[in-house]
């Protein structure tokens, strides 16, 4: 079994930072696929950023340069670094790890992809 637990959200004006954690429990390997995805109101959940088991990183364009995924093996956890948020970060962010074989090229983003989730965290971003 695998436990992710969210932490890290919060309200911020826009411009402003957060980091998010995501700390991972039970059986979760460095070689597992692991995601950032985000949910606003009425709308379907979409993926952030991944990184993989060799640390390679990839970002929705819509945060390039604004957000950067990290991992620290020897703690299981995993963070999302967020600058100059948008108010069209408003969501709820969700950490998922996926297929413990790593990331699957191309695809990363389809959720069911991810057999493990978070409970959330929410961002709230004012104007």
């Amino acid at each position: 079994q695998v436990q992710l637990v969210e932490s890290g959200g919060g309200s911020v004006q826009a411009g402003g930072s957060l980091r998010l954690s995501c700390a991972a429990s039970g059986e979760i390997y460095s070689s597992h696929c692991m995601a950032w995805f985000r949910q606003a109101p009425g709308k379907e959940r979409e993926g952030v950023a991944v990184i993989d088991s060799d640390g390679s990183t990839k970002h929705a364009d819509s945060v390039k340069g604004r957000f950067t995924i990290a991992k620290d093996n020897a703690k299981k956890t995993l963070y999302l670094q967020m600058n100059s948020l948008k108010p069209e970060d408003t969501a709820m962010y969700y950490c998922a790890a996926g297929p413990v074989s790593g990331c699957p090229g191309g695809i990363w983003y389809v959720r069911s992809l991810y057999a493990h989730w978070g409970q959330g965290t929410q961002v709230t971003v004012s104007s």
